[in-house]
């Protein structure tokens, strides 16, 4: 189904699933595979060429893989040699480079720029205005709110590109930014509009310009209840997978019994 069928365009070489939906002045490339139950909005462009297409005639266009139950927002380009778990999302105006790799149930918010070579796990949330730059490896149950930038660029302009790491359930607050080559450990959090480097364990808070470790997250107190929020799974499940039965049950059946 097309929303209104004005300006589609759709390679005979992409492979699209059931029940796809495909809004007008969109555009899907070559090798673009799209799972059941997707929708792609208005002017958006699906396994966008890589640079060798303009210069090489013989140019084959990688496979770009979304699966199933994604919402690709009006504006969106994904560059193609990417692939999407499924219940991938975005806001409007995101733009994913090539070579990015998203686990299930992952969502970019509005003018999100992911820069390619990426990775992220399952469960990661981004808000708006996020960039990611190359070579970033995210984990799973991430949250990075708006205007974070990972850097990767130790001493720019260079050919050298070191990207960040961040540990499965880690929250980069606000205005973050995370130098080339960071590396924040598992259950961490990053305090609102900090410039941070180096390396920190798992359970750390992480303040300041620049970012240092403050304490352990688990001695922080929630100021309404006066009990600590974190880690912070134990305490919030709107939208977490572990909604029915508990963090504690669902980590065991998961693979996360050390967190």
């Amino acid at each position: 189904m097309k929303f209104n069928n004005r300006n589609v365009y759709i390679s005979p070489k992409a492979r699209i699933g059931q029940n796809v939906k495909i809004g007008d002045n969109t555009t899907i490339y070559d090798n673009v595979i799209i799972g059941d139950n997707s929708i792609i909005a208005n002017d958006c462009i699906i396994g966008e060429p890589l640079h060798d297409y303009y210069h090489n005639e013989n140019y084959d266009n990688p496979e770009t893989i979304i699966g199933e139950n994604a919402m690709i927002r009006s504006h969106t380009i994904i560059y193609a040699n990417s692939t999407f778990g499924k219940n991938f999302s975005t806001g409007h105006r995101v733009t994913i480079r090539e070579h990015s790799k998203f686990g299930d149930n992952c969502r970019l918010g509005t003018v999100t720029d992911i820069q390619g070579y990426v990775e992220f796990g399952n469960n990661c949330w981004l808000h708006s205005n996020v960039h990611i730059g190359q070579k970033s490896k995210i984990g799973n149950f991430v949250f990075i709110y708006p205007y974070v930038v990972l850097t990767n660029d130790p001493t720019p302009p260079s050919d050298i590109c070191i990207g960040a790491t961040i540990g499965d359930f880690s929250q980069i607050a606000v205005g973050t930014v995370l130098l080339p080559a960071t590396k924040i450990g598992k259950h961490c959090l990053v305090g609102a509009q900090s410039l941070v480097g180096g390396e920190y364990e798992d359970y750390s808070l992480i303040i300041g310009n620049p970012g240092k470790r403050i304490k352990d997250v688990r001695d922080m107190k929630n100021r309404e209840t006066g009990i600590s929020h974190y880690p912070w799974p134990y305490n919030f499940d709107r939208g977490m997978p572990w909604i029915e039965e508990g963090f504690e049950k669902w980590k065991v059946k998961n693979g996360f019994e050390n967190d």
